[in-house]
Parts: structure tokens; sequence; C-alpha cells
């Protein structure tokens, strides 16, 4: 082989991204190919060599050596070997040299579409191999087309198509951006490798939480599940596994920092932290936040087949104040869908108000006494198991229910807040107060008289003898009228 043929060789591992031995090898089969059209036929075996320091190609034809030629394409006689090879024994292969005057130029010709198409295949199971091992990942990508359905990316020299149903709704693509998506297959199919890329899917939201946030990377903070609504919110329930990391401080850093950097990648999508627990009424009453949550109860805490064979999932019936229940659906049922895709809970939404018959109906259907676990909200507005703030406990039990333990059987006394004392007093209210003191002084003596009286034992009086006592003061005013009467007259 000349210098120049190999520098195009280079050439074209570079350009088709493939290796030195598959352009080689395509280039044999192309030869090969070529010689069986124009001088042999398909079952023949040809072999090529490029040796150094030869303009054109060696064509070796193959044969078995055979004591009884059956099939002259690819078996010779004992005599007919020995000719060539005096030392040749049966069974033995022996190569013959074939090559026709001035091959190589027509070589060229003839084998020029094989050897396109054999380096697209080389090309096509390259990226293949390069990029089946990266499935799963994050990949940065660089716009080179966009269409109305179609947004084209060249990612590592590779062209890949990504459909609308994988980009972001609202989302600008111009030439040029560069972008970050998801890989998340990596199939063969006839016409080459295909890779399924997205900006969708929710695992691009956890590569990105890894790329920005070392806790996440090291896996000191793991990421529990994340529920997408991609271009519009996210929920993600983080763990700590070290007691001095608080997973939600860490994923969102400092003034947010850490949290807008990942949303600034997926075009201002919201993204919600929330802290994972293994009980399942605390983690839904948790991703239904914003909205305050009254109650719930777990309805069925397995998935499982029923006697018809029917997948039944886990369901939980949560309970609302109507105030609260716009917020804890969400805008066209935004909030309660990812609260359940998040907790793997079909979640039914119900007033408050019906806690009562909703409990009772159950309770008849089960036969037997259901658990329900209320929340408020403490002074801090965080809302928490009902009971806990006057001094319960939480205590797990089994199903993963959750019980309100008091701490003594004695009914807490309410807590009476200092903050609440009034600041400013209305001057009416402060004199009525002092009214109502004085009016208590005057009163202290004639109750304590009342009530000496009431110790002393009196003599009870006929009601004749009241009647004899008021006929006096009667006689006394009939004689002031007649004396009123007489100066008028």
């Amino acid at each position: 082989m000349k210098a120049s043929f190999i520098a195009a060789i280079n050439q074209i591992c570079s350009e088709k991204n493939v290796g030195p031995d598959q352009v080689l090898d395509a280039i044999k089969q192309a030869i090969a190919t070529a010689y069986r059209k124009d001088y042999g036929n398909k079952e023949q075996e040809i072999r090529v060599e490029l040796e150094e320091g030869r303009d054109e190609p060696v064509i070796l034809l193959v044969k078995e050596v055979v004591e009884e030629v059956e099939n002259e394409n690819f078996e010779i006689s004992m005599a007919e070997a020995k000719k060539i090879k005096s030392d040749v024994e049966e069974g033995d292969e022996i190569t013959m040299d074939v090559t026709p005057d001035g091959y190589g130029r027509i070589a060229a010709q003839s084998a020029k579409q094989v050897i396109l198409q054999k380096l697209q295949e080389a090309e096509k199971q390259s990226l293949y191999d390069m990029f089946k091992d990266r499935e799963h990942e994050l990949l940065t990508a660089t716009v080179t087309k966009v269409e109305p359905n179609w947004v084209t990316l060249e990612i590592e020299g590779m062209t890949v198509s990504m459909p609308w149903r994988e980009q972001i709704p609202g989302e600008h693509y111009y030439t040029g951006k560069r972008i970050r998506v998801y890989l998340d297959t990596v199939e063969q199919t006839g016409k080459g490798p295909q890779l399924r890329i997205s900006r969708t899917h929710p695992n691009l939201v956890k590569k990105l939480l890894e790329l920005e946030i070392p806790e996440v990377r090291n896996e000191d903070v793991e990421i529990m599940a994340i529920a997408r609504d991609a271009g519009f919110r996210s929920k993600v329930a983080v763990s700590s596994n070290s007691p001095t990391i608080d997973p939600i401080g860490a994923c969102v850093g400092q003034k947010g920092v850490r949290i807008q950097a990942v949303m600034d990648e997926i075009n201002g999508e919201r993204v919600d932290m929330i802290e994972w627990s293994e009980d399942p009424i605390k983690l839904i009453s948790t991703a239904l936040q914003p909205a305050a949550i009254s109650a719930v109860i777990i309805v069925n805490d397995t998935e499982h087949l029923d006697e018809e064979d029917r997948k039944v999932k886990k369901r939980a019936a949560v309970f609302v104040e109507e105030s609260q229940r716009p917020m804890a659906i969400g805008r066209k049922g935004q909030n309660i869908r990812l609260a359940t895709d998040l907790t793997s809970f079909e979640l039914d939404m119900y007033n408050y108000d019906e806690l009562p018959a909703f409990k009772a109906k159950l309770a008849e259907l089960r036969g037997e006494e259901i658990e329900v676990v209320e929340f408020e909200t403490d002074e801090d507005g965080e809302m928490v198991v009902k009971g806990e703030a006057e001094g319960g406990e939480v205590a797990a039990v089994d199903e993963g229910k959750t019980r309100v333990k008091p701490t003594s059987a004695k009914k807490p006394e309410p807590k009476v807040k200092k903050e609440e004392a009034p600041v400013e007093e209305d001057a009416k209210d402060s004199e009525d107060a002092e009214d109502s003191k004085d009016a208590e002084a005057e009163a202290e003596p004639e109750k304590a008289a009342g009530e000496e009286a009431t110790v002393e034992d009196e003599p009870v009086k006929d009601v004749e003898d009241v009647k004899a006592e008021a006929e006096p003061e009667e006689e006394v005013a009939e004689e002031a009228a007649k004396k009123e009467e007489k100066k008028k007259e």
C-alpha cells in the first residue's frame, strides 16, 4: 500500500468515526465481490491481500485438497495441488493467485459502491457500540435544524432527530443552541442505530440534579421518586443518608442557586423538593403541599390481583377543607396527579365533612375499625399530625398506619400564647373595665351584708302581715292626693 492510500484510509476513519481495520475489511470484501462478479462465481472463496509496496491488490482463490473432486469451485484434486505445492496433503487449503492484469483500476470502479456500503455499515456498527453503553445518561447536543414537528440535533458527530412529543412545551429552539438531552435507549435498525432522546423524561431532572448537586452525585442525598409534568412542574422526593445533611437544603442551595440552575436548563420549569418518608400517610400529606390536608385514610396499601385477575392499585382517601380543595387538586388536576405519580397511590379527594360517613361505610365493608390520621397546623405554620403539637407521640403501626399516642390520659390544656396580648386597647373598653371594677367594689359591702343576713335566723312573715304593713302606706298616699285636689280648686 502506498502512503497516499494509507492517508486516505485515515481520513475516512476520522470522518466516519470508524477504525482502520474496519475500513480495510470493507475494501477487501468489496474487491472480492467485484472479482466474483467479473471473473468468477458466488460459490468461490476469494481472499484479498493488500501488500505493502504494491499498487494493486492480490486476489487469491482458496480451495480444499481432496482425492476426488465433487465441486470445482472450492475443491482441488491431490494431483493438481502437488503441481502448485509439492508437500501438500489431503484436507489442506491451497491458495492460488488469480489476480487479473491491471485489475486495480477495474476493481476500483466495480467495488466503489460496495466499499461505500460496507463503510456505512461499519459506521453504523461503530456508532451503536459507542452509544449502547451510554444509555440512561445525560448528553450534550447542538441544534442543527428546526422543523415544525422535529428538531435535528448533532451529538458527537451523529445526527439525531427529536420529535415534538419529546420536546419541552413552549421551549424555543434555534440553530446552534446547545441543550442537554436524556438518552433513553439505543436500538439497532435496518437504517442504523436509533438514539431515542428526550427532554421530557423524568430522569432528565434526576441527571441534572446529580450534575449540579455534589451531595446527590456522592449519594449522600438520594432521589427516591420523581413526578414530572414537563414544562410546568416537577416534584422530587429526596432522602438523606447522613444525619448531618438536610436533603432539602442541600438540593435548594444558598438562596436557591442550585435548584435555579436546574430550572434554567429545563426552560424555567418549577421543581418542588419534598422530603421522603417511609410512612405513606406522611408522604401523601407532604406530596400534596402547598395544600393543607385535614385527614388521610389508607384504603388499600398493597398492589395485588383480585379474584378476577384484575390489577388493584394502592389507594388512599384524602380529606380537605372546602377552601383547600382547589389548591389540593391544582390547575387542571396537576397537583393531585403529580402526588399520585410520586407516592404510587391512587388518591381520591373528599371534603372534610364527608369523613364520618366515609369512615362508617368503609368500616361496614371491612368489618373492622378504620384508622384515620388527621392533621393540623402548628404554631410555625407547618402541618403536623393532630395531637402531636399538644405533646403526643406519632407511633408507627403495622400495614403503614399511623396513630397518635398521647403522653398522658389527662386531656391537655390549651396553650396560652403570650404574644396574643393586645398591643393597643380601645379607650371605651378601658372605661368600661374601670366602671365594672367600681361596681364590683360597691357591691362587695352589700353582698357581705346579704351574706350575714342569710346566716341569722329571721322569723318568716305571713302574707297577711305583709298586707297589713302595706295598708298605712296606701292611706297616706290617698290623703296626699286629696290635699292636691283642694289646692287646685
